[in-house]
């Protein structure tokens, strides 16, 4: 009666144009359909904006609610940038900074390199040190490489203090290993009988510190920076011994950054008598040092693992470089390569609206549609592996691996089985990857969710979880074959 059953859904799905039913582990009569629809009809999400697209291997349809309604993406955005910076920059791309040297000048000139850690600045100094270590003249900076422009034209002020909305520069630098660019870290430690301590790391004069925490109980502490200014007041509470660690961004991340250049030569013996300005390198400076970063194929990892902003907006103005080449990088050209990209890859960019690279705007609108047939298409390109790789993994505790889905869906049927990328602003929920069904098949999704009341994060997670669980139709071709063809790789089906 089951098989009957579905097969008549199946003759009645065709003759209206919609998915047929996909059958789920669940018992009988349950379908994968079904299963979603309960999930997506829960009472949190009453009036809340649904799209969902699911394909198989092959990319026919699995299930779909309004896949051509365009959505706010949050950083399910950063799939778009990835995979066209993968088409336009390159996997094998890799950022230059140069330090050169004009008379008595000291040229630092940057081409956009997010990972510029102290460390990296100190392997740079020490370089120069090998080569002089005496200039009369100034430490010119050089961030023409991309415009100037800091900022999205529609970010938040609220927002500008914070970490991941700093501002984008041709030369920045990493706070740390995650490469946090263009923003610090406020450090800072409870102690009993007095204020909590507060340092800055990497140290600067770019900001200024007030210091208005309390030792108390608990982790409350905030870092806010006045918009347009330098002054950072750190406020709440911290319990003694306890210790934290807050970003806030910089008001200038080229500046910032030639501090601590300049801190480096000092610890190298290097002396630069003159003060810091901005300008062009000239092109009759000599080369002193250059400092090559990883090829994007490794940046790719930290920017989707751990959905780095700054990572996605410099990728969008390298872009533009690359395609203008006589004008600095800037958004309006980047983004402009970035939807050419996107339509090579068969995106129908007609709905597409690309207002940053990184989601932070609410002038991205994106169809879970465009997402999956990216996400299709993305399989077939020689980039995938390095692609799939980034991606984070549902419930892996490793956060180098899970990344944003280290804590997500750890116990389920999706934990090692869905590779995803989440996305999260006020009012928008979005998770989108590929998911290895419990029997070995590879799917392809996009979940996007505008306008819930509450955090419609746990209700993506069900539905990875659902299809983590769904199973093929009865009699129906394993797609562990047809997906191996299309150059996947596919993990073996699950033991229970």
């Amino acid at each position: 009666m089951r098989r009957a059953h579905v097969l008549v859904a199946a003759v009645v799905a065709v003759l209206l144009g919609v998915p047929a039913p996909v059958a789920a582990s669940g018992g009988p009569g349950r379908t994968l359909t079904g299963a979603l629809d309960r999930i997506l009809a829960r009472p949190e999400l009453a009036g809340a904006t649904i799209a969902v697209d699911v394909r198989d291997a092959a990319g026919a349809v699995v299930y779909q609610r309004n896949p051509g309604l365009r959505v706010l993406p949050a950083s399910n955005q950063k799939l778009l940038t990835a995979a066209a910076a993968l088409e336009v920059l390159g996997p094998g791309h890799r950022f230059r900074t140069t330090v050169r040297a004009c008379g008595g000048d000291l040229h630092l000139r940057g081409e956009g390199d997010p990972t510029l850690t102290v460390a990296r600045f100190d392997r740079l100094a020490a370089a120069v040190a090998q080569r002089r270590k005496l200039f009369s003249g100034r430490l010119v900076v050089d961030d023409t490489w991309f415009d100037r422009v800091p900022l999205g034209l529609d970010w938040s002020w609220e927002d500008e203090s914070f970490g991941y909305t700093a501002a984008v520069s041709a030369l920045t630098f990493a706070a740390n290993d995650r490469f946090d660019t263009g923003a610090v870290e406020i450090r800072y430690r409870g102690a009993a009988g007095r204020r909590p301590s507060v340092t800055v790391w990497p140290p600067t004069r770019s900001v200024r510190v007030v210091n208005r925490a309390v030792t108390g109980r608990g982790d409350s502490v905030s870092a806010v920076r006045a918009h347009g200014g330098r002054t950072v007041t750190v406020t709440g509470s911290v319990a003694p011994g306890r210790s934290g660690t807050t970003l806030v961004s910089v008001p200038d991340p080229a500046v910032t950054a030639a501090g601590v250049f300049r801190a480096a030569l000092r610890r190298h013996g290097v002396t630069v008598a003159g003060r810091t300005v901005r300008g062009p390198s000239p092109g009759t400076a000599r080369a002193l040092a250059t400092r090559v970063s990883a090829p994007l194929r490794e940046i790719l990892r930290p920017f989707l693992k751990f959905s780095h902003n700054g990572i996605a907006e410099i990728l969008v103005k390298a872009m533009g470089r690359a395609a203008t080449p006589a004008r600095p990088g800037s958004w309006p050209t980047g983004l402009a390569a970035a939807t050419a990209a996107l339509g090579r890859l068969g995106v129908d960019t007609r709905l597409l609206t690309m207002g940053d690279g990184s989601g932070l705007s609410r002038r991205n609108w994106v169809t879970a549609r465009q997402l999956t047939t990216l996400l299709t298409a993305a399989r077939r390109r020689p980039w995938f592996p390095a692609f799939r790789a980034a991606l984070p993994v549902a419930g892996a505790a490793d956060p180098l691996v899970g990344g944003t889905l280290s804590h997500r869906m750890r116990g389920t049927a999706a934990a090692g089985h869905v590779r995803a990328k989440t996305g999260t602003l006020t009012g928008v929920n979005a998770l989108s990857g590929y998911v290895t069904t419990r029997d070995g098949r590879l799917l392809t999704f996009a979940a996007l969710i505008n306008g819930a009341l509450a955090g419609a994060g746990p209700t993506l997670d069900r539905v990875a979880v659902a299809l983590a669980e769904s199973t093929g139709p009865p009699g129906g071709q394993s797609s562990g074959r047809k997906a191996a063809a299309m150059g996947a790789t596919v993990s073996q089906p699950r033991v229970r």
